[in-house]
């Protein structure tokens, strides 16, 4: 298919006038005091998230992360090591992934859930026996001491 010059100019003015309404990313580097990939936008806002909770970086090492690149446009991060990259704007949607990934995820994480709820309903001599020992070394502390370190 075949664009005239018209519609390529206008393209690339959409693209100039959505690159000026919307921050780009300045910078971008892992934290590892917090464990996150931290994103400084031209507004000066940062946008940190977890690794692990974006597609392509889920099984990421803190020495793969040593490197972020950002698109020229300030719209992409690439990460050499991992060959991963991701998307500014979707990222600032909450779009950590595609859709697959993300409702595979999600489903993942709702099994999870389900397996601990399932599995804290679960009797047995084993589990009695562990909460009769905790209740002799006066049980579980109330919400109250719990927080204020008094008991």
């Amino acid at each position: 298919m075949d664009i005239s010059e018209a519609e390529f100019r206008a393209a690339n003015e959409r693209a100039v006038q959505r690159q000026a309404a919307a921050p780009i990313a300045t910078a971008a580097r892992y934290d590892r005091r917090t464990g996150r990939v931290v994103i400084t936008l031209s507004n000066g806002l940062e946008l940190g998230f977890r690794p692990h909770d974006a597609q392509g970086l889920e099984n990421a090492r803190p020495a793969q992360l040593a490197v972020i690149e950002i698109s020229p446009s300030g719209q992409g991060l690439h990460v050499p090591a991992l060959d991963a990259d991701l998307y500014l704007p979707a990222l600032l949607q909450g779009l950590l992934g595609s859709p697959d990934w993300m409702s595979q995820r999600r489903l993942t994480q709702m099994a999870a859930a389900k397996l601990g709820t399932a599995g804290g309903r679960v009797r047995s001599a084993a589990k009695a026996e562990a909460a009769r020992t905790n209740g002799k070394l006066g049980g579980r502390p109330r919400k109250a001491a719990a927080k204020t370190g008094v008991l």
